[in-house]
């Protein structure tokens, strides 16, 4: 049967004493095609346990459609697991926080009158139940009590660092047992007793993230639940970068010695994470410490994982596996983990064509017409662009425009000519300006990723302009609002580029050929923007760093011919964009 059930401190595996020795690994950040390397080299590490989360915004786009295909195929996933000789942890959420935009919520719950998250909200739980309604069945296919992999399953998600509403818990549980028949449950948390007691509920064992001081953390488990098995659920080995700061890094020695702790102490563990993989496209999430605190996270999710963000061994990784084989993995050290998938450099792309975006708005999206400026999720647009166009009715001499309240960063042009940036962590939100009657103002907001962990979710989802535009005291109505979630750009009209234009967004298009398709790295000389390979939304990029390059994985190119598309918003340094060997994270 593969049960897993507790025996005093430890477990039991169909009846044999078994320890929790799992790496987080998420199918949504992983190209499919590389998902088996992956697991040949979870496995190679000492691992017996895949863990990994659900997205509902990549499993329920829009409200009622759902997919199960390609990087959503969770399905195959769990899978290959069971083919490698993998147990699996599934934490299904709802919510999954993850540095996922919005902790995995999809962005159209924002519209639903009357809800609220992560609490007994009864239009937030309908929507919560349709999803699991599709989800669980699916998981449950890989039950440990039919000889499938799935051997516990987590309710919520961390969710004592949020709220205390026990009648929520209690609902998903119910799911979860509804549905997932026979399979533990548990709950993860900081390990104080504080997030312990709000987050998880009696009969739910409870397991704590942390990523030193297991001595420490494993007293206050004890504390709470007497005589249960010990978890590190998250082993924080690594961390992950926002934009704009110093990228993070944690020496092998310091994390073995933090690993040697937990499983001095009888700890099962859980690697958070093995392998990071990528926020590919408009996923990755943000954290907000507070008003104006607003802090994106960057496409790149190597984390300073084991595994680095292209599947290839570290010197982290060879010193855990040392470890684990000491404390009884059962890995042979002799046996070499599975070799790197190649790296190629392809060298420079020129960039020949260009699409101004403001030439190229009724090609991208069909406009409405509004009094105000409506955010993204009154359209039904969760992720992307926004962008808002208005004709001035009076001259206007040296007076304030302002950009009310914008999420996240609004980009301002008179007659199609740059004016102004405006952030939301930006001291003020007015800048001066001048105009005459019947100029065009256009004001193009980027959504750069929803909080996804904290209490500032739910007050900083809405995407756009959110309390609308002013100039001087007088609002300004009457807008042409176009949706810009860039999912197809073949509508775009490119020509050939001549001189490098002034500041203004523009798409920009190369093609390059390739022999043999390997993974490689992107790089790009211009300020901010969006690449796409393909037609494959590869990510953010950012002059501010720390990450320079965009991670390609192998299968998305194609023998022969490939297409690169920038959505540069500002201006590209030079028309040409070069595919390297090596990451700069």
């Amino acid at each position: 049967m593969n049960r897993l059930e507790m025996d005093g401190s430890g477990f039991l595996l169909d009846g044999k004493p078994f320890r929790i020795l799992a790496g987080a690994m998420h199918y949504f950040r992983i190209h499919p095609a590389l998902w088996e390397d992956r697991f040949r080299k979870l496995k190679a590490m000492g691992l017996n346990t895949l863990e990994t989360y659900t997205a509902w915004n990549i499993h329920e786009p829009r409200p009622g459609e759902f997919h199960f295909t390609g990087f959503g195929d969770l399905e195959r996933y769990l899978d290959l697991a069971q083919k490698y000789g993998l147990k699996v942890i599934v934490r299904p959420g709802p919510y999954i926080c993850s540095e996922w935009e919005f902790g995995a919520f999809p962005g159209w719950l924002v519209a639903i009158p009357g809800i609220r998250l992560r609490c007994f909200n009864r239009p937030y739980l309908e929507a919560v139940e349709r999803y699991f309604n599709e989800l669980l069945p699916r998981i449950n296919r890989f039950s440990c009590g039919t000889g499938g992999p799935v051997i516990a399953v987590q309710v919520e998600n961390e969710y004592g660092s949020y709220g205390n509403d026990k009648r929520y818990l209690k609902f998903l549980s119910d799911l979860l047992s509804k549905h997932l028949p026979g399979i533990m449950q548990l709950t993860s948390d900081g390990p104080n007793y504080a997030m312990l007691n709000g987050g998880t509920l009696p009969g739910v064992w409870a397991t704590g993230n942390f990523g030193s001081k297991a001595a420490d953390a494993f007293e206050e488990l004890e504390k709470f639940q007497p005589g249960k098995p010990r978890m590190c659920c998250e082993f924080w080995n690594g961390w992950f970068d926002h934009w704009g700061e110093k990228h993070h890094s944690r020496t092998p020695e310091d994390a073995g010695n933090a690993l040697r702790e937990i499983l001095e102490h009888n700890g099962n563990v859980s690697f958070y994470m093995f392998h990071g993989g990528t926020n590919f496209g408009f996923f990755n999430g943000a954290n907000c410490l507070g008003y104006k605190q607003y802090q994106p996270t960057v496409s790149s999710y190597d984390d300073d994982a084991p595994l680095n963000e292209n599947g290839a061994v570290t010197p982290k990784y060879e010193l855990f596996r040392a470890i684990l084989a000491e404390f009884g993995s059962g890995v042979d050290l002799s046996v070499p983990p599975p070799p790197a998938l190649p790296v190629k450099a392809f060298g420079k792309v020129a960039m020949t064509e260009q699409a101004p975006l403001l030439e190229n708005l009724n090609s991208l999206s069909k406009p409405e017409l509004h009094a105000t400026t409506p955010c993204m999720e009154e359209l039904g647009q969760s992720l992307g662009f926004i962008h808002y166009r208005t004709k001035l009715i009076r001259d206007v001499e040296n007076e304030s425009l302002v950009i009310d309240e914008p999420r996240d960063r609004a980009l301002v042009y008179r007659n199609g000519k740059y004016v102004a940036a405006v952030y939301c962590n930006d001291s003020s939100y007015e800048i001066p300006f001048s105009a005459k009657e019947g100029d065009l103002l256009d004001i193009l907001v980027e959504n750069m990723g929803r909080t996804n962990y904290g209490p500032f979710m739910e007050p900083n989802a809405r995407k756009g302009i959110t309390c609308g535009v002013r100039v001087g005291n007088q609002f300004q109505f009457g807008w042409e609002v176009y949706s810009l979630p860039l999912e197809d750009l073949r509508g775009l009209h490119y020509r050939k580029v001549e001189t490098l234009p002034e500041e203004t967004p523009c798409f920009y298009k190369g093609e390059f050929r390739v022999e043999e398709p390997a993974d490689t790295f992107l790089k790009i000389p211009g300020k901010k923007g969006i690449a796409f390979l393909n037609g494959f939304n590869l990510g953010r990029y950012w002059e501010i760093g720390p990450t320079r390059t965009l991670y390609i994985p192998a299968p998305l190119l194609k023998k022969g011919v490939n297409t690169l598309e920038l959505f540069e918003l500002h201006r590209l340094d030079a028309l040409e964009a070069e595919l390297t060997d090596t990451p700069e994270l």
